[in-house]
């Protein structure tokens, strides 16, 4: 291999002639072998979307010579087109509070332009990393825009998720909306309640997720570029610092707004705490539907079996015919894994020090893995379980109709006590309620099956009546 040799403030290094990365991307990538992983690359996209948009705005106040100002917009073209995605080689968990990222960008932009210009990768002289392609920012302002305009992306998409859920919780509720079953509290029989009514509550508690969602998408829309270092905006000229949130906004395609206090906006990620507290909501309130879909579909014939999920793939290498519930299952391990990035976010958030915070990149790292496999979850639970479950009718009749809990509708008209007395009676002797009030001779037939209706007892109605 072919070799060509770069220096920065640390001293001389061999880069591979052929990459588009420099000597402090090299660093970087030799001291943080982490995770082994790979940049987002919509963090790639979103980072080198700043850098287009800094050199539009340094060209347009006549800072930046226009040659290298067009060579620079022309390589974070073909960047944002998806090109040169082998040279970001910098791992998403790192020290430095993302400058192995920035710097990561600052040279594949600066060689691809060297390049484009006639030149050999390499000739900073031609186009500088630092001076040109960095020219007014700091990795203090760029890395954590880019986290923002990142999370946001990743959220839309989410957020489309969940309303093709709550589509599919809606459609359920209206096909389930006669099929009477046996309401549960605390796993013990409580009142009928019909399944459409359980489907009607999923509906709206995604609902309420994606209000919540969205509302913490206005924290993400303020930006902290032009505070460079520490949120004073030293390097970078007055007339950028006006410019670059607007010049950002139409490259990005986002609505962007500056922070009001620069120096705020880049000590402080809360923001990132409030997105991925929501996120966290949204996974912990999916993983509890899980479980009441594996309880509910739970037997065949040795649980409850009141509803069908999708068979999907064989549930054992040992036992024949077994089918398990893998779809709810994935949503579980999701979201014991978005919980555990939520506190690995929190610590971070928390950990920051004076004027900045050194650890966006796990803060990244976790939020957006959390969105993505939180979104992935979800359209494979809408495509492979939700729109397929079926209900057992006559099961959940069964349940309903040998069930004690159906007493409770006796209350209004004999009392709490002697409600339970026969509820009491039942279960020792085996007897439905049905059958011990009249044989107590406490009402008439006609009476029980006024009273009694598990249909009547899914809403409210006229105490006594």
């Amino acid at each position: 291999m072919e070799f060509r040799v770069e220096s920065d403030s640390i001293g001389e290094k061999r880069v591979p002639k052929g990459v588009y990365y420099g000597v402090q991307t090299l660093r970087g990538a030799d001291n943080f072998r982490i995770t082994g992983l790979k940049l987002n690359k919509e963090f790639i996209k979103s980072v080198v979307q700043i850098k287009k948009a800094a050199a539009i705005t340094n060209l347009e106040i006549g800072i930046l010579e226009e040659n290298i100002g067009n060579a620079i917009i022309k390589a974070c073209d073909e960047i944002i087109e998806g090109k040169f995605k082998e040279d970001f080689i910098i791992d998403p968990i790192q020290g430095g509070a993302g400058t192995s990222i920035n710097m990561n960008a600052n040279e594949v932009i600066a060689n691809r332009a060297i390049e484009l210009l006639g030149k050999e990768k390499g000739n900073y002289q031609v186009v500088h990393p630092n001076d040109h392609v960095n020219m007014g920012q700091s990795t203090n302002d760029v890395i954590p825009t880019a986290g923002k305009i990142t999370a946001l992306r990743l959220i839309s998409k989410n957020i489309e998720k969940l309303k093709e859920l709550s589509l599919a919780f809606g459609k359920k509720a209206a096909e389930f909306k006669s099929v009477i079953k046996m309401g549960r509290t605390q796993l013990q029989d409580a009142v009928p309640i019909t399944l459409g009514q359980e489907f009607c509550a999923y509906n709206a508690v995604v609902k309420r997720d994606i209000a919540r969602i969205e509302r913490v998408k206005t924290e993400l829309e303020v930006v902290n570029i032009g505070g460079t270092a520490v949120g004073t905006g030293i390097n970078a000229d007055s007339r950028y610092i006006e410019r670059i949130v607007p010049r950002l906004s139409f490259v990005s395609g986002i609505n962007l707004k500056m922070a009001e206090d620069l120096i705020d906006s880049t000590q402080n990620l809360d923001g990132f705490s409030a997105v991925s507290s929501a996120i966290k909501t949204c996974a912990v309130n999916l993983s509890k539907i899980a479980n009441d879909l594996r309880l509910m579909s739970s037997g065949p014939r040795a649980g409850l079996g009141e509803i069908n999920l999708p068979a999907k793939q064989n549930g054992s290498s040992i036992m024949p015919g077994k089918v398990n519930p893998v779809i709810p299952e994935v949503i579980n391990q999701i979201a014991f894994n978005i919980i555990g990035n939520d506190v690995t976010v929190s610590m971070a958030v928390e950990a920051g020090q004076l004027e900045l915070n050194a650890f966006e990149p796990v803060i990244f790292y976790n939020i957006f893995e959390s969105i993505e496999t939180l979104t992935n979850g979800i359209d494979t639970f809408i495509k492979n379980c939700v729109l397929g479950i079926t209900a057992n009718k006559e099961i959940c009749n069964e349940f309903v109709n040998n069930s004690v809990g159906i007493v409770t509708a006796l209350c209004p008209y004999i009392g709490y006590t002697k409600s339970a007395r026969i509820a009491k009676t039942a279960i020792k002797t085996g007897e439905s309620i049905k059958r011990v009030l009249l044989r107590e001779g406490i009402f008439k037939e006609k009476e029980i099956n006024s009273i009694i209706n598990p249909l009547k007892m899914t809403k409210p109605g006229i105490v006594g009546k």
